[in-house]
């Protein structure tokens, strides 16, 4: 069987929908008798003016010698094939969150919405004609139902190699993973650890989305004077030294806006039995990090997530408890790739 993974990218940005692709791919070629490769289709919101045109090479795309189509994301998914199943990772969000109360630009407005109308009857043309639609999270499922009508089965995507994951100690530092942004706010964490009494470190690893990102970080810890206790590890890094920082902390910190998945960085934590501190407002990340269980919700607001910092490292033995209550709830998920591939190629 040749399988053929769509998904549509910005080239040189690496996220989440495109370990995911990489992870399937070479799950799917490690299966006995089946072939895949990724097709990576270049698409940008900007400029606003050509986006029909893209969504309309996604649209006319022809597919030979493939037997099975997995497409991830939008646009991907609006790729025909007669047998194509629709992992969804990420919707057109963009459009559902813009042109709301208080949108100033009628004319922005107006073309928005004409555009929102052409994406809907293209979504709906793909969703109706295609074998399965899964989904990456509950949030993903219930967006689908309420934008398009259309039912979908939750399908988290599984670790890539989960066998690196396991608990080596308590290093005496927290660890925070994942892409540098506003939007996952590590510059909240540092702000925390400078109203600490405890004052553990902090490790930052992953790679900023710009350069600036990458300035506010250091410029924060200039200004807060924490060079000693923080350590900014830009880039992007193998999974064996990503796993190497997760399995000797204390505790692991995620802390993103309104998140659709679970997150990487939670279920990387989770299966090395440590407990996650994510922010009340972090979306289907509390699926996973339940306040006082398996981690700690905090309100986004550093002088709350020092409190719960300060809690971790003085309570040691109860810091161990709900990273191993983790490790039996992600366990619980039974997110694995073999049966994750059964239901993708069934």
């Amino acid at each position: 069987m040749n399988v053929l993974i769509v998904n549509s990218v910005t080239p040189f940005v690496r996220r989440g929908a495109e370990e995911l692709a990489d992870h399937l791919c070479e799950q799917l070629n490690a299966t006995h008798l089946v072939r895949a490769e990724v097709l990576r289709i270049p698409f940008s919101w900007e400029p606003f003016e050509e986006l029909p045109e893209q969504i309309f090479v996604h649209c006319a795309l022809q597919l030979p010698n493939v037997d099975r189509v997995i497409a991830l994301r939008f646009p991907a998914y609006l790729v025909p094939h007669p047998t194509r199943i629709i992992w969804l990772t990420g919707q057109c969000r963009r459009l559902d969150d813009l042109c709301g109360p208080g949108e100033s630009d009628l004319l922005q407005m107006t073309r928005e919405s004409r555009l929102r109308e052409m994406i809907r009857l293209a979504e709906s043309e793909a969703f109706s004609k295609c074998r399965r639609i899964f989904t990456a999270s509950k949030a993903n499922q219930e967006r689908l139902k309420h934008y398009t009508g259309f039912d979908a089965e939750v399908l988290m995507p599984p670790l890539k190699n989960p066998e690196l994951f396991a608990d080596r100690g308590d290093g005496g530092y927290l660890f925070a993973g994942g892409r540098i942004n506003v939007n996952n706010r590590q510059h909240l964490l540092v702000e925390a650890l400078a109203r600490t009494v405890s004052c553990p470190r902090l490790i930052v690893a992953g790679a900023p989305d710009t350069p600036e990102d990458a300035n506010r970080l250091r410029e924060t810890v200039r200004r807060l004077r924490l060079e000693d206790r923080v350590v900014l590890d830009f880039g992007l890094h193998a999974v064996t030294s990503i796993a190497d920082y997760v399995n000797h902390a204390k505790a692991c910190a995620y802390m993103p806006v309104g998140e659709d998945s679970v997150g990487y960085v939670a279920m990387e934590a989770a299966a090395a039995s440590k407990p996650v501190i994510t922010a009340r407002d972090s979306g289907s990340t509390l699926r996973l990090v339940l306040n006082g269980e398996t981690g700690c919700v905090t309100e986004p607001d550093a002088e709350d997530i020092a409190r719960i910092i300060d809690f971790l490292v003085a309570k040691p033995a109860r810091c161990r408890e709900m990273g191993r209550a983790a490790r039996c709830l992600w366990d619980s998920f039974q997110a694995t790739w073999p049966a994750t591939i059964d239901r993708l190629l069934s």
